[in-house]
């Protein structure tokens, strides 16, 4: 019987398979208000057949979107767009979730297609936010080092931000702490060079981190799970390590965490990343040995077989599709064929199957 097509569950929701459709950035939001386009893409892959699906990067404020284009839930107007897509998308038998974002000082951006630059105050940009005033590249603007009302801010922002995706319809939030945006950047000490109660120590560094977790889970009901993203390693000397990364995910196990996405990279610009098929694998498999939290793994995971290998050898709880799901956004259909594993076709489609 294929592991991979066989239910999970985490507090009072459960995942149809193993298979998750990882928050994909679409650059196509006008003032955060989602579209067309984003139910089309969200809901074909519920229809394809996969457990979870969840939202891209949703800016918990204007200022913490990547581009102008981005999604975002700081107004309660955005709801009643993101309220039919997932209502679509649980009706096809999946679970929808939601990653809530900043992009600290990655954001003010052009959208990828349009040279993805950052973009200067007098063509639409805006001044950017970072635990220190380190820019990523050195051409771009240096960002304001945040101060504390400015943290609390963001807390706030990731309150209402929570309360809103549940009046919206999800069932899964995850914190969007990993590729070099912005509680990411407090994580590093490649980015965060403070010396008040946010930088220094390891402790230190994952204050605001916790601080946002405690805030969310508080926000969320305890019938609902709360995932983590996290870079488990800046692959960069002197960054931040899959060792902290263990005792991170042991921390955020015992706040209400129920599962950490486990991915890699992005908060400096000469990081040096081995990249090969199921690369942040390792990640994964450690931190849920070592932290006993379930996890997921996401990166270069583009066949059935190597789907099923992880979720059966314990390496992960779930894995995560990313670009495979773009390619093809009935994979799980196609893997379920290929694994021998019955899955349900949505009934306009059996006459395929």
């Amino acid at each position: 019987m294929s592991q991979l097509f066989s239910p999970f569950t985490l507090r009072s929701v459960t995942f149809r398979n193993r298979i998750a459709v990882s928050p994909m950035c679409q650059y196509s939001a006008n003032d955060g208000y989602a579209n067309d386009w984003h139910l089309v893409h969200l809901g074909s892959r519920a229809t394809g057949g996969a457990g979870l699906v969840i939202a891209e990067a949703t800016a918990v404020s204007p200022e913490g979107r990547i581009t102008p284009d981005d999604l975002g839930l700081w107004d309660d107007a955005h709801i009643d767009k993101l309220k039919e897509i997932t209502s679509f998308i649980h009706s096809q038998g999946a679970i929808a979730g939601i990653q809530l974002a900043h992009a600290g000082r990655k954001a003010s951006h052009q959208s990828p297609w349009q040279g993805g630059q950052q973009l200067s105050l007098t063509v639409g940009g805006w001044e950017t936010l970072a635990p220190s005033a380190i820019p990523f590249k050195e051409s771009d603007l240096a960002p304001i080092a945040l101060d504390i009302s400015a943290i609390a801010k963001l807390i706030n922002d990731f309150a209402l931000a929570t309360k809103r995706a549940l009046n919206a319809g999800f069932q899964v939030v995850e914190i969007h702490a990993a590729h070099g945006y912005l509680l990411h950047e407090l994580l590093s000490p490649l980015c965060n060079i403070r010396s008040d109660e946010y930088g220094g120590s390891f402790e230190n560094r994952i204050r605001l981190l916790t601080e946002v977790t405690k805030t969310v889970r508080l926000n969320w009901p305890e019938s609902l799970p709360l995932f983590v993203r996290i870079s488990a390693s800046d692959w960069a000397e002197g960054g931040w390590n899959i060792e902290e990364s263990v005792k991170l995910s042991a921390i955020l196990k015992e706040m209400g965490v129920d599962l950490i996405d486990c991915s890699s990279g992005g908060a400096v610009a000469h990081q040096k990343i081995s990249l090969g098929p199921g690369y942040q694998v390792p990640f994964s498999t450690m931190i849920r040995q070592e932290a006993s939290i379930a996890t997921g793994a996401v990166g270069l995971i583009t066949t059935a077989t190597q789907a099923e290998e992880i979720i059966a050898s314990g390496k992960a709880d779930i894995v995560s599709i990313a670009r495979e799901s773009l390619r093809d956004p009935y994979f799980p259909l196609h893997a379920a064929k290929e694994l021998g594993a019955e899955i349900k076709w949505p009934v306009h489609y059996e006459r395929a199957k």
